[in-house]
């Protein structure tokens, strides 16, 4: 069974992927794979050039992450055309790492990506675990993360799918707006009851 883990910017998507892992479960991180695709030499990158010119490469030759998310996020119509090149790559690459996990053994696997909905990564997995806390609590972690101002930390999350419709999609919640020992409460009630799916087959708790 694949289990899809999202959440909005600075849910803490990864911190809970760990703690999954922590209990022997594998995941895959879809920017990882995201990131993989854009490598010098790869097919999309080329592509990515050939639109955009040097503006979006470094030095190096390798991809000017900056340059590129300011043009896209300035123009819908070139971020569709972005999505168009990347979102088929970044999947094929996906289910192949994702089929390696599950031949290990693991009783469930996790695919951690934060455009789950809006990539049609969900239609890879069988549950869609949403991470989710209040969005002041999204704000503050991005702007100390991320060093940037409020303002700029509210409109990067503003960009995202929002709060209740991607909660709307949701098969199962973990709340991580407290402790962690709360957190870790939730993802172990969480691990035990996907095992169960598993072991049976279901796809519903019913």
């Amino acid at each position: 069974m694949i289990i899809g883990l999202t959440g909005g910017i600075a849910s803490g998507k990864s911190t809970v992927a760990r703690a999954f892992e922590r209990l022997g479960i594998p995941w895959v991180d879809a920017d990882d794979v995201a990131r993989e695709v854009v490598e010098p030499g790869e097919p999309a990158l080329t592509e990515i050039a050939a639109r955009f010119g040097q503006r979006v490469l470094n030095a190096d030759g390798s991809l000017n992450r900056r340059a590129l998310r300011e043009i896209v996020f300035a123009d819908p119509d070139e971020r569709r055309w972005l999505e168009s090149v990347t979102h088929p790559r970044i999947r094929h690459r996906l289910a192949a790492k994702l089929e390696r996990l599950q031949a290990g053994g693991a009783p469930y696997v996790l695919l951690v990506s934060p455009l789950l909905f809006e990539s049609g990564q969900h239609e890879m997995v069988e549950r869609c675990l949403v991470i989710d806390v209040p969005e002041a609590v999204q704000v503050a972690r991005t702007a100390a993360r991320d060093d940037v101002d409020e303002a700029q930390a509210r409109a990067i999350v503003a960009a995202q799918m929002p709060r209740q419709e991607r909660l709307a999609h949701a098969d199962d919640v973990i709340d991580n707006g407290s402790d962690e020992a709360a957190l870790t409460a939730q993802v172990q009630r969480l691990d035990e009851t996907y095992r169960r799916l598993s072991s049976t087959g279901a796809d519903s708790l019913e």
